[in-house]
């Protein structure tokens, strides 16, 4: 009898516990369906998820890898030359001995060496393009494809501003595999791309990266226009081809940041395009020429000039004359807005502008000038070469004993100096005045005769009249200090 009460007992406490839990759940169910209209009201921000996209079938890049490698050549050069380290260094590998020349001077030449370098060809009769600095002075080219065939090559035509060389294969007798330019125009940030060459002489070496940036300016020169990339470029890589997962190239690998991870430069394909069709023509590039000095347009400038504090232009700090901006008019202070119809927003808009503007040709032009806005016609003329542009500038630097260049903001950021103002001095004469004074390559002016000195139309204004005999003081910037030195002006 205790026996049945006491399973009467735990069995009755059982239904109770099970009741007991449905009746929660369904008093908790019944809260979550009266609180549910309430998160209806309010429903959480969600980022977008865009689809997943493999650049190729299956996830690989082998069918691209396949198809561009066949025209992707391997460039063993020999360069003979006396005195100089042998090698590029890493300053060199990133801004370009055209760089260096520009600013500094000529380098020395170099003992004779052996460099490695890509490149790819672009015309089934042999012609490749690659880099100017992988062939310049090179008195051996040699060449080797795919499947281990060795050729002789020549350099049809190379151009330094833009580090682009075109070269011949076997003085086009034969038939090459050849890869096609695309449209870089058309290359969109985040795009797949392939950097394929022979980094460190190993050759057919395929990296998979994608378009990091457009319109890089890297401080090689005045053309820049750079796709970056992080597809692995290392040095041997120069020259060879970035491309698209259509196998066209889209870029001319030419420059790597020393030290850097992922982060290379490809010249694109269109500026190569251009380029190229020149060199084979006729072995040189000709340029645009304007015959004006310009600078950036600060806020405080074009206040100054009654423009828009947030205009946007050029400011033209000096003209040449009797050069194709003189003879159209135009004048220091003039802020340029646009070049043959495009709007222009620095100083290296305006010199790709009119450096790629076909000589001859005549261009409208766009400034504001006296508080207002007018167009006028110029005929662009050819860039004159550096040693005429130079005798073009006066008589006052022979007598000075240097030569001076306007501080660029690449300059300034690779010196760590504060602003773009004063001219930097890259050439001093042995044996001048101002060297046993102790001017420096690489000196800052800031001042001449207790004069500001703030661009090199102002440093040319102080310096045009001077002659002979005169007494001259400047205060230079060395690394982090200013110091003034004078002496007489002679010539040397």
């Amino acid at each position: 009898m205790m026996q049945l009460k006491r399973r009467t007992f735990f069995g009755a406490l059982a239904v109770t516990l099970v009741l007991g839990v449905a009746l929660g759940a369904y008093t908790s169910g019944g809260a979550e369906l009266r609180r549910a209209p309430l998160l209806a009201q309010t429903p959480p921000i969600q980022a977008p998820i865009l689809p997943v996209q493999m650049p190729v079938a299956a996830g690989t890049f082998a069918k691209v890898a396949e198809a561009i490698k066949p025209a992707v050549i391997n460039i063993n050069t020999v360069s003979r030359g006396a005195g100089g380290p042998p090698g590029r260094t890493p300053f060199e590998e990133f801004f370009g001995e055209e760089f260096f020349r520009r600013f500094f001077g000529e380098v020395p030449e170099r003992i004779p060496q052996r460099s490695l370098g890509s490149g790819v060809i672009v015309d089934p009769t042999g012609i490749a393009l690659t880099n100017a600095h992988v062939v310049d002075r090179a008195t051996d080219i040699e060449v080797i494809t795919l499947d281990g065939s060795k050729h002789r090559a020549k350099v049809v035509g190379l151009d330094k501003k833009t580090d682009l060389a075109v070269l011949k294969l076997d003085d086009g007798k034969g038939t090459f595999n050849y890869a096609r330019l695309g449209d870089s125009d058309r290359v969109q940030v985040g795009d797949w791309v392939l950097a394929v060459g022979s980094p460190f002489g190993l050759q057919s070496t395929v990296t998979a990266g994608i378009v990091s940036a457009k319109a890089r300016q890297i401080g090689q020169g005045p053309f820049d226009d750079f796709l970056q990339t992080d597809a692995a470029i290392n040095p041997g890589n120069s020259g060879g081809p970035l491309v698209n997962m259509q196998g066209e190239v889209i870029g001319i690998n030419t420059a790597i940041v020393a030290g850097g991870s992922g982060i290379g430069f490809a010249i694109p394909s269109n500026m190569a395009r251009k380029i190229y069709a020149e060199l084979l023509a006729k072995g040189k590039v000709t340029r645009g020429w304007l015959g004006v000095s310009i600078q950036p347009l600060t806020p405080e400038l074009a206040r100054s000039f009654g423009a828009k504090e947030a205009a946007k232009g050029v400011l033209i700090s000096d003209v040449v004359p009797e050069s194709p901006a003189a003879r159209a008019g135009l004048k220091p202070g003039d802020i340029l807005l646009e070049f043959d119809g495009k709007r222009m927003e620095g100083p290296s808009d305006l010199q790709r502008a009119v450096g790629f503007f076909a000589p001859g040709q005549s261009a409208r032009v766009k400034v504001w000038r006296d508080q207002g806005e007018r167009t006028v016609e110029v005929k662009i003329g050819e860039a004159p070469e550096e040693r005429e542009l130079q005798q073009r500038q006066g008589r006052a630097r022979s007598l000075l004993g240097l030569d001076v260049r306007p501080v660029t903001p690449e300059i300034a950021r690779q010196l760590n100096l504060r602003s773009t103002e004063g001219v930097i001095v890259t050439r001093i004469e042995e044996g001048s005045a101002a060297a046993a004074a102790g001017v420096q390559r690489g000196d800052v002016v800031h001042e001449v005769n207790r004069q500001r000195v703030g661009s090199l139309a102002d440093f040319e204004r102080l310096t045009r009249s001077l002659k002979e005999g005169d007494k001259l003081t400047m205060r230079l910037q060395r690394g982090p200090m200013s110091m003034y030195v004078a002496f007489t002006l002679g010539r040397g």
